[in-house]
């Protein structure tokens, strides 16, 4: 307050200071900075691996189109015995030098319309199926999963295309991170009020808007929307990156109990061998009579080692493979061996927790849902695979902003007070 003319008290305005906007608390400022740098470390992996799967998703339904060897017209007439296309199947495979320990033919296995498929390779040389009619015999198609899109396809969602013991751990790491982004992102998203205006920003895209915004919002706004279903692509795919997630939520579901063998090794008798002919046949034979009319495929394995038993692999849906069953043979006895192993018991006899690992492979690639299921992992992977992309470019556009210089503010006009006239003094 100071003297103005006239004795009169100018004041500058009396204005209640401003109260600046209180920032973000620290637990927000850790979860923002968590959800950056988690997603600069696993962007681009997280893209490989989204972009593959959805590729990887239509996988049978284009191999049924561009492979159409796979296919035969059904005949009213049994199929050649697993022996006889063995044996033709080793001369198209090796030619007059037959097999050896390295090289042979591991196993067949029939479908109703489906050519007969015969696997033979290794791991150093790479596998090959080769595609015979099982009525006559004749080769219909060769495939060598070395050239195969799809197998290079897979190699890149599980491994990137690195080694196996490399690329498998990052892929996993990469994806357990990925879980960590869906839940700091949620945080990051979930509007402080349900005013409309925060709605229409949390819930819709404002296409009309600039490239930046329309940006945030598709990372904002379709991150929210498929976040359920990428946590489910996400942690079904960690129930093969790391084993203690496998046993951890079978552990969970089923209330505290232990994963059960998924597959069992056993052993035939060696103690008493006997060479039983055409031992697959019959065993095949049987199963064929025990399945009739049940099964899409069935498939009959040719052991290799003396100790190794015959395996029979039954599907009833060529679709799907949670509802599968393996069946375990002495090669000596041909006496059905024991087994406690997951996938050694029926399907429909197994806890919740059973079945919902049988059907992790399935849920995974949306192969549950039938083609519909597909479709909606499909999508949801393509818009996994945009996520890292447009927080990329979230942050780059911050990153470059310029600071706005800050206006002058103007002086406040100074107000005139009449001067109160002082007492006279006596």
């Amino acid at each position: 307050m100071q003297l103005g003319k006239g004795n009169q008290i100018t004041q500058g305005a009396n204005k209640q200071p401003v109260k600046k906007k209180q920032g973000k608390s620290l637990a927000g400022r850790a979860n923002a900075w968590l959800h950056l740098w988690l997603g600069l470390v696993s962007g681009i992996i997280v893209f490989i691996v989204s972009v593959t799967g959805c590729i990887y998703a239509f996988q049978r339904e284009i191999t049924n189109v561009t492979q159409p060897y796979q296919f035969v017209e059904v005949q009213d007439k049994p199929y050649m015995a697993p022996s006889e296309l063995k044996a033709l199947a080793t001369k198209y495979a090796f030619g007059e030098k037959g097999e050896t320990e390295k090289q042979r033919i591991t196993g067949v296995a029939y479908g109703p319309g489906k050519a007969a498929v015969l696997n033979y390779g290794n791991r150093k040389d790479g596998f090959f199926a080769l595609y015979l009619n099982p009525y006559t015999g004749q080769l219909l198609g060769k495939k060598d999963f070395n050239k195969d899109f799809f197998a290079f396809i897979l190699k890149g969602h599980f491994y990137l295309w690195l080694p196996a013991e490399i690329g498998h751990v990052v892929v996993a790491s990469a994806i357990l991170i990925f879980v960590i982004l869906l839940i700091t992102g949620l945080v990051m998203w979930w509007p402080k009020n349900l005013k409309k205006a925060n709605r229409e920003k949390s819930f819709k895209i404002k296409w009309g808007a600039s490239f930046k915004r329309v940006n945030y919002d598709l990372h904002n706004v379709l991150g929210f929307y498929v976040m359920l279903l990428a946590l489910v692509l996400a942690l079904t795919g960690l129930v093969w990156g790391f084993e203690w997630f496998a046993k951890g939520s079978y552990f969970v579901t089923s209330g505290g109990k232990s994963r059960p063998i998924v597959r069992e090794k056993l052993f035939s008798d060696t103690t008493n061998i006997v060479h039983v002919a055409q031992a697959e046949d019959k065993v095949f034979s049987d199963m064929a009579k025990h399945y009739a009319g049940q099964y899409a495929y069935l498939s009959v394995s040719f052991p290799g080692a003396k100790a190794d038993p015959i395996v029979v692999n039954f599907n009833p849906d060529a679709g799907t493979y949670y509802r599968r069953q393996f069946h375990y043979f002495d090669r000596y006895s041909l006496k059905e061996m024991p087994s406690k192993a997951l996938y050694s018991q029926a399907y429909e006899k197994g806890s919740f927790a059973d079945k919902l690992y049988r059907m992790n492979y399935d849920i995974h690639v949306g192969a549950i849902g039938g083609l519909t299921g597909k479709v909606i992992a499909f999508f949801a992977s393509l818009i996994c695979a945009t996520l890292p992309v447009t927080g990329f470019l979230v942050w780059w556009g911050r990153r470059k902003k310029k600071p706005i210089a800050k206006k002058a503010q103007p002086m406040p006009k100074a107000r005139v007070i009449p001067a109160v006239k002082e007492p006279a003094v006596i």
